[in-house]
């Protein structure tokens, strides 16, 4: 099938710009003027009408099994006190009695922008309020410290003397006795209390997600569902979204394996899967987690955080232990990805990647996925040993009320350093550790290029030395991600034998004032040639 795609500010490089593109099947096989391609023998013309054509957006890391459970899950995400918290969930209960039958866990609250009552981390006591007959497990919007009743402290046989799992803690209160509030790797451990969804509403509702993504113009995701703390997804679910052809959008895995023989299995077994080698459903990296977040106060900081100086957070992967993973997943020719929020956690991961390199160089392409509290020290290294960072911008949105609290003004002003990878050369990807974040990535790119809110704050934005052009985050989210998962020579940009996959703006993002940016709407989703989404 040949289709010839015309009318249209096709984003190139730069300021460069085509105006019409050609396709055989599903590959670009020439860029040019209208005039010209009409010359070229073609099957059907596609009129964009002026729109402006960006390569297909590629999410470089989120969770669109944990979006996608979302849909049966309570909305905790706009509560702004923990008495809003308590009533919503207990009205979710008495509304969905057989969804909640075997109990409830969510995740979406953030004490931080409570604005009445007590502004704390929720406990024992505030979730026993919702129900002490069914377990409740709610965790907190970036999923590393949860929230839990009586019941599920019950049913998996928490006591004062229990020891946490490796990498979590089960917190106690001032008498010694757990007081609901579990961090890490014990999040996903206390979860095991409530049953997983069923393999039919897994395929349900993770393609549901993934056409969401279509709709606000991803044409690629990657993403952390098998084996990760806080997800839903297996192999078998997400083999058949692709096999049963119920979305389009590009999905490659990250994936949790905490042994050699975990690896063996990815790569002597499921690789061979026949669905792998249709062009939509791809392997990855070996994704690990080595520190908790911010907003918890679970991120390692080497030197405390300024209003807890005793509190290093939270480590969820021994170092010894990260090293022998690092070193099997090099050897098995795995890449690895590590959640890393502070600056402890970051010097560690990179440490333990150089334990894997290949003749000394970073040939596996080790890459750090958040990156968010570096000074420069830390951020020259990232660049001397060629180490690749999944960022996520949008974080700002939220974190910037918050950082210079947790780590002072000093470590702020060298933090979520956009810019100043940039400069030293180091590969970068964004995306939106969805559903911790919105999938949709035009607030994101506003995030990079403004670092404002989304009420445009502050005016001058938040340290903006480390503002990017729109033109290197348009490039992060395409070419940059496509880099990640070794694509750079076949998708990420509109030119001959890429993929044929864009994004049609209902705004020219280059000519419309920087705040709009983050209210841009994809007019249609074309991936393979083919149109997956049309906004009417």
């Amino acid at each position: 099938m040949r289709k010839l795609l015309v009318g249209g500010k096709f984003y190139i490089n730069r300021d460069k710009f085509a105006e019409a593109v050609y396709i055989e099947n599903d590959k670009i096989m020439a860029v040019g003027t209208t005039n010209y391609l009409k010359t070229l023998p073609y099957d059907e013309i596609i009129d964009l009408t002026g729109k402006t054509i960006l390569p297909g957006l590629n999410d470089s890391h989120c969770h669109i099994s944990s979006v996608g459970a979302a849909y049966l899950q309570v909305d905790l995400s706009d509560c702004h006190s923990i008495d809003e918290i308590i009533a919503l969930t207990k009205s979710f209960i008495a509304d969905n009695p057989e969804l909640t039958k075997h109990g409830v866990r969510t995740m979406g609250w953030n004490q931080d922008l409570f604005t009445s009552g007590e502004k704390r981390l929720l406990n024992l006591q505030d979730v026993n309020q919702i129900s002490t007959e069914i377990p409740v497990i709610l965790e907190r919007v970036c999923g590393h410290i949860c929230a839990v009743n009586s019941k599920a402290l019950a049913l998996k046989n928490i006591t004062k003397d229990t020891p946490a799992p490796r990498g979590g803690t089960i917190e106690l209160d001032e008498n010694g006795q757990p007081n609901g509030i579990l961090t890490e790797n014990a999040v996903q451990w206390i979860e095991e209390v409530i049953p997983n969804y069923t393999p039919e509403e897994k395929v349900s509702f993770m393609a549901q997600a993934l056409n969401y993504a279509a709709s606000v113009g991803l044409t690629s995701v990657q993403s952390n569902d098998v084996a990760a703390p806080n997800t839903y997804g297996d192999f078998q679910s997400i083999r058949a979204i692709y096999e049963q052809q119920l979305t389009k959008v590009r999905y490659r895995h990250q994936i949790c394996a905490y042994s050699p023989e975990e690896m063996d299995f990815i790569l002597n077994k499921e690789a061979l899967e026949p669905i792998y080698q249709g062009g939509f459903l791809a392997l990855g990296p070996i994704k690990m987690f080595k520190d908790g977040s911010l907003g918890a106060k679970t991120a390692m900081m080497r030197d405390g955080y300024i209003d807890e100086p005793d509190n290093h957070g939270v480590c969820a992967l021994e170092y010894d232990l990260q090293v022998d993973l690092v070193k099997a997943a090099s050897q098995h020719g795995l890449q690895v990805v590590t959640h890393v929020i502070g600056n402890g956690a970051i010097a560690e991961t990179i440490s333990a990647y150089q334990t894997g390199f290949i003749d000394g160089k970073n040939k596996l392409r080790h890459a750090l996925i958040h990156c968010q509290i570096t000074d420069q020290a830390l951020l020259n290294e990232i660049a001397q040993q060629d180490i690749a960072v999944f960022f996520q911008p949008i974080f700002l949105d939220y974190d910037m009320q918050i950082l210079e609290d947790r780590v002072g003004q000093e470590l702020a002003s060298t933090s979520y350093a956009f810019k100043t990878l940039e400069n030293l050369g180091v590969h970068i990807g964004y995306g939106t550790d969805a559903p911790v974040e919105d999938l949709n990535p035009f607030p994101n790119i506003y995030a990079a290029v403004a670092r404002k809110n989304k009420n445009n704050e502050p005016v001058d934005g938040f340290y903006p030395k480390e503002c990017v052009d729109l033109y290197t985050a348009i490039d992060a989210y395409t070419i940059g991600s496509s880099y990640l998962e070794f694509k750079e020579d076949e998708k990420g940009r509109i030119a001959e034998n890429y993929l044929a996959d864009f994004t049609v703006l209902d705004e020219d993002i280059f000519n419309i004032p920087l705040e709009k940016i983050k209210d841009i709407q994809p007019r249609m989703t074309i991936i393979g040639g083919d149109i997956v989404f049309e906004r009417e």
